[in-house]
């Protein structure tokens, strides 16, 4: 499974802050994906389901 995030992103940095083992802040001030580690698919979508701005898609 992948989480992305598209060119919504605020850079609010919630998605970060609710699962940092999926979601990172970039330098250029926007939130990122990557793939979803074992144990960890509730977790981001909590941080899916918490984006202001509906910015993050999860994928198998």
């Amino acid at each position: 499974m992948n989480a992305t995030v598209n060119e919504n992103c605020i850079g609010c940095g919630l998605c970060a802050g609710t699962c940092p083992e999926v979601f990172h802040m970039g330098d250029d001030g926007l939130a990122h994906g990557s793939g979803i580690p074992e144990g960890q698919l509730e977790a981001a979508q909590e941080a899916r389901d918490g984006c202001p701005v509906s910015a993050i898609s999860i994928e198998a």
